[in-house]
C-alpha cells in the first residue's frame, strides 16, 4: 500500500497553525480581572474553525502545534500551563463533536439552527466540567504542576475557574462556527460531518 500524502489537509493544518501561533503571539490577551493567572485570548477560534471545517485530525494537530509553541512562547503563569490549555481545548472540541454527531441525523435546515446552539452549549459544558475537575485536581500542587493552594482555597475559587472556561468559550465556539461556515461557503465545502 502507498502512503499518499494529503496536500490539502497538510495546508489547512500549515495555515491554521501559523494563525493560532501568530494570535499566540499578538497582543490581544488579558488577564481575567478575577484570576489573573488565566487570560482571554482569541487563538482558539481558529482552531475551532480547523476543526468544523476539516475534521478532528486537523483540528486536534493544529491543537498539539499550538501547546509545543505555547510551551516555547508563553506558557503563562506555570511552566505547565500549555498542558492545562490543551486539556480545555480538547474538552471544548469534544463537545463540538458530540453537538455534531447528534444531530447528524436531522434535515439540513432543522440541523443549521440547532446546530450552533448544541456545538455552543455541548463546547462551553464539556469544557467547563472538565476544566473544573483539572483544576481541582492539579491546582493544589507545588509548581510547576499547580499553585500550591489550599483545598478550600481550591473550592472557593472553582467558580471562577468554571466562569472563565464558559465565557472563553461562549465567544471561541460561535465566533469559530460563523467562520468555518463563511470560508465553507467561499470555498463551496460544506463542514466536517462525522
Amino acid at each position: 500500500m502507498a502512503f499518499k500524502l494529503d496536500t490539502k489537509k497538510l495546508a489547512a493544518t500549515a495555515v491554521f497553525a501559523a494563525l493560532t501561533v501568530a494570535l499566540n503571539l499578538s497582543p490581544i490577551k488579558f488577564p481575567a480581572p478575577y484570576l489573573p493567572f488565566l487570560y482571554y485570548q482569541v487563538w482558539e477560534i481558529p482552531i475551532v474553525v480547523a476543526f468544523l471545517l476539516f475534521g478532528p485530525s486537523i483540528g486536534v494537530t493544529v491543537s498539539m502545534i499550538n501547546t509545543a509553541a505555547l510551551f516555547a512562547l508563553f506558557p503563562g503563569a506555570l511552566p505547565t500551563g500549555p498542558i492545562y490549555n490543551l486539556i480545555a481545548v480538547l474538552s471544548m472540541l469534544t463537545g463540538i463533536y458530540c453537538a455534531q454527531w447528534l444531530t447528524k441525523s436531522l434535515d439540513k435546515k432543522q440541523k443549521e439552527v440547532f446546530l450552533i446552539v448544541m456545538v455552543t452549549f455541548l463546547g462551553v459544558a464539556l469544557r467547563v466540567v472538565v476544566m473544573s475537575f483539572v483544576n481541582w485536581e492539579l491546582i493544589k500542587y507545588p509548581p510547576p504542576v499547580g499553585f500550591s493552594m489550599p483545598e478550600e482555597v481550591v473550592v472557593a475559587i472553582l467558580p471562577f475557574v468554571a466562569f472563565f472556561n464558559g465565557s472563553l468559550a461562549i465567544y471561541t465556539v460561535p465566533a469559530g462556527y460563523f467562520l468555518a461556515k463563511t470560508i465553507s461557503h467561499g470555498i463551496k465545502s460544506p463542514l466536517w460531518s462525522p
